[in-house]
Parts: C-alpha cells; structure tokens; sequence
C-alpha cells in the first residue's frame, strides 16, 4: 500500500478522538498495575467511567459526521446505465441526468417533477406533509415563476412567486372566506388591492407589510363608506366618511377615531365644526374658519386620490391565468416523474 495511510490509523474516528478512547480504556489498567494500593473495586468504578465517557464520544462524533453529511455537497439526480454510471466515493451515481424525478423528504415531504443537480428545478408538484400542496415553477430549489399553493383547510393562492415567495400579482383566498387580489412583496402584500371579507365589506387601496397603510377607499357591511388616509391598518390622516344614514364627517382621524379639526354633516344638512377629541367635538368653530377649511380641503383630496389609485385587476388576472399554466405543466412533470420511478429508470432519493 505505497504511500497510503495504516488501516489502523484509517478508522471511523478522527486521530485525537481514537486516542482519547485508547486512553481512557487502558487508564485503569496502568494504575492498578502500578499503584497496588489501588483496589480492584476502585479499579472498576474508574473503568466504569471510562467507559461512559467513551460512549459519550463515540455519541458525539456521530453526530458531527451527520451533522457534516447534511452539510456536504448537495444531493444530485442521476440515471443511466454507460460505463461511467457506478458509485462514486461521494455516494453520487454519475451518468445521463434525468428531467423529472420523485424526492423524499425527511419531514414527510415529497417532490415530483423537473430537477437539476439535486434541486427541484423546472415544473414540478410539492407536497407538504398533511398540510398541503405547490403546484408550479421552481428555480434552485425555490418557488419561482408562477404556481399556486393550496392548504389543507381551505386557503389557496395563485400568482407569482420569486425566490421562495409570493411576490408580483397574485390572488390569496382565505379558508374563512375572505380575500387577496393585488400585489405582493416578499410574501407580503404591498402596493394596491382588493381586500374583501366574508361577512361583506371591502377594502380597495393600498397596503405595505401586509397591512392597509397609504390611501384607500371601505366599504362596510352596514352602508357606511370611507375613502382617506390609512396608517397601520387604521383610519389615519385626512378623509371623508359617509355614514348609510346620509350623515357625512370630513376631517382628520387619529387610529380609527375622529381627531383634530373637521366637520360632521347631518342629512338635514346641520353642521358641526371645530375640533374633536377621540370621535367627540371638544372646541366648537364655524365652518368658515380657516383652520377648518384647509383640513376639509384635505380630507376631500385625500378621498379623491384614493378614488384614482391604479387598478391591478388586469394583472392579477394575467397572473391567475399564467399560473393555472404553471399548475398543469407541473402536474405534467410529476406524472413523468412518478412514470420513471415505475419503470425503474431512477431510483427514490431520500433528503
């Protein structure tokens, strides 16, 4: 065996961690040997520590190699029957790479469809253990493109995706009944949509972080309808609301409550002016005042812009349909994938 290593030497474990074994095993012989005050029952109560300690280190070096295995070099897909396909020293079969192929996953996952180099890759089906399903397009091992996911109580959404996440136009349904359609951002909603819930109301405007924060227009369940300035999900700023029983507040909001200077309109057309605290007037002014008539002039053009805030309807009708596409060339490539996995031409790879 010119220039190779001892088998001695070649063993499971790293040298420093084999010679701690060796020396922990032979310590209670060398002192008994050479200490006779040393009895024999103390003798085994030292060997029987050594021997908890050897087993706690061969423990923890097993679970540093495996450790060391997930972080190795990522899992390939290979098929094919040449010269070249036998196993490497890394456990990796080389030959022909195939296209659509079945991976397990240790939490109970599972993938068909397209790989490449051990990714999913291309079109293909994941299916989340109990939980539920992504039908679409994949790039390194990350939802990308277009695709839907679709949860086991209910929830579903179709749009687009990079790196992972939800992110462009797409359309999120609830299992409770209520409803996404606009833009996403990391997973997020961000920019403009249509929120609509179950028990009847609707937002329309904008949201950042998932929140309705910008401007927007709602219209509740009972007829009431406000259309302003949102700031974390709540009335903020300036805007207009229209009660369903024809009374009218313009003016500025403080998280959801009437605050600062406005104007509350009854159908009769009575009017109150002046400034309010928590949703109550506090200082009573005319209608003419100055201060009161720049805030209306506010409150109206903030309910303005968020009547011309851009329409995403379009675009997330485009990327409904473009990932429906998605949806069946992934089923397309899970069913070749589960074929191949029949008629032997690859085997299942377990991650």
């Amino acid at each position: 065996m010119g220039g190779g290593r001892s088998p001695l030497l070649h063993c499971a474990f790293p040298p420093p961690l084999f010679a701690s074994i060796v020396f922990l095993l032979l310590l209670p012989f060398v002192l008994f040997y050479f200490n006779r005050a040393f009895t024999t029952a103390n003798s085994l109560l030292l060997a029987s520590a050594c021997l908890a300690l050897v087993s706690i280190l061969l423990v923890w070096s097993r679970f540093l190699k495996l450790r060391a295995a997930r972080k190795g070099v990522p899992v390939r897909w290979f098929i094919g029957d040449d010269v070249a396909g036998r196993v490497s020293n890394r456990g990796i079969k080389s030959g022909k790479a195939e296209r659509e192929g079945v991976v397990f996953f240790g939490n109970g996952d599972a993938y068909e469809g397209e790989l490449h180099k051990g990714r999913c890759h291309g079109s293909g089906v994941y299916r989340f253990f109990v939980k539920g399903r992504y039908e679409g397009d994949w790039v390194d091992g990350k939802y990308d493109g277009h695709g839907t996911e679709s949860w086991a109580r209910g929830s579903r959404y179709r749009g687009q995706y990079r790196q992972g996440m939800r992110h462009g136009f797409g359309a999120y349904r609830f299992y409770d009944g209520d409803s996404y359609a606009g833009e996403w951002v990391g997973g997020q909603s961000h920019g403009c949509g249509v929120q609509t819930f179950s028990e009847g109301s609707c937002y329309s405007g904008e949201f950042k972080c998932g929140v309705k924060h910008g401007l927007g227009q709602y219209r509740f369940r009972n007829g009431d309808w406000y259309s302003g300035e949102y700031f974390g999900d709540k009335i903020h700023g300036f805007g207009v609301y229209n009660f369903a029983n024809g009374h009218c507040y313009e003016g500025s909001w403080h998280e959801g409550r009437r605050q600062g200077f406005g104007t509350y309109t009854f159908r009769n057309g009575e009017r109150r002016s002046g400034e309010w605290d928590c949703g109550v007037l506090k200082n009573s002014l005319l209608a003419s005042d100055p201060v009161v008539e720049r805030v209306l002039e506010a409150a109206r053009k903030a309910a303005e812009n968020a009547t011309l805030l851009p329409l995403v309807e379009e675009q997330v009708k485009q990327a409904v349909s473009a990932a429906n596409k998605a949806v069946t060339a992934a089923r397309v490539a899970a069913i070749r994938a589960v074929q191949n996995q029949k008629d032997g031409k690859c085997c299942d790879l377990y991650v």
